[in-house]
């Protein structure tokens, strides 16, 4: 550890032991054994309301992929850990150890990924990430939407992309009392409307907010593949991401105020 605001962010002087990968590997796994992710992140969020950074100005919703690495199985295995069963009497030791039977396929823009994503939901006003929730990658966008909406928010306006738009949706924001404000997708036979396609670039001002956040994220901790093993550990990395994300925007923005 050789950056001096590391340290001092961790309270070490100079002349302290500085903990070695393991201690810090045993301190994270501690954090997935007593679910103790979430716990951190709420306790910051009660630190940023108490600041004067409260939700406002409606919410965003989106989800990124995080990539793990691919596993290497046989046509058998893929078959039975999809059906939810990994044939894990058949594995050693070792071999259970290094298989994710957790992360899943999924295809974006016609590119196949591996693994899982973190779908957040952040407000307009401060662009602080307010819930998330982690699931495997073939977990569609839209079916984690109503979970991780924002009660709180000053404001009953949402924004998301057209993969959450659907009349389910839009009739369950309502009785929420929230107000959709989803991108409209055009298909085949059914090309989008000049008022539709105005409407999309108007939502789309604050919509993409959003993904200043997933881009600071990646500049920060770098694009690069999850390597923890299993959904549990996967939380516990991107909980501490999107934690890590929060308190760098609160000091970009207390450095604003200034």
């Amino acid at each position: 550890m050789d950056r001096l605001s590391f340290m001092r962010f961790l309270g070490l002087d100079l002349d302290s032991r500085v903990p070695d990968a393991k201690t810090i590997w045993l301190f994270r796994s501690k954090l997935e054994t007593f679910h103790l992710t979430r716990k951190l992140f709420d306790k910051f969020s009660e630190f940023l309301a108490s600041s004067g950074f409260e939700a406002r100005k409606g919410q965003i919703v989106d989800a990124t992929i995080v990539r793990v690495p691919i596993q290497r199985n046989t046509r058998k295995e893929n078959e039975a850990i999809k059906e939810g069963k990994p044939p894990v009497e058949n594995w050693s030791e070792t071999k259970k150890c290094q298989k994710d039977t957790d992360a899943r396929w999924t295809k974006k823009r016609g590119k196949n990924y591996f693994g899982y994503k973190n779908h957040v939901e952040v407000d307009d006003k401060h662009k602080l990430i307010r819930k998330y929730k982690v699931t495997d990658a073939s977990v569609h966008d839209s079916r984690v939407f109503e979970e991780i909406l924002d009660e709180t928010n000053t404001s009953r306006d949402v924004y998301a992309d057209s993969a959450y738009r659907s009349a389910e949706h839009e009739a369950e924001l309502k009785a929420l009392k929230f107000r959709a404000h989803l991108q409209r997708k055009g298909c085949r036979g059914r090309p989008l409307t000049s008022w539709e396609k105005q409407g999309n670039r108007t939502r789309s001002k604050t919509r993409s907010r959003i993904e200043h956040v997933f881009r600071a994220m990646v500049q920060r901790a770098g694009n690069v593949i999850l390597r923890t093993i299993g959904i549990k550990a996967a939380e516990v990395k991107l909980g501490l991401r999107n934690l890590a994300y929060n308190m760098d925007r609160y000091c970009t923005l207390m450095l604003q105020a200034a």
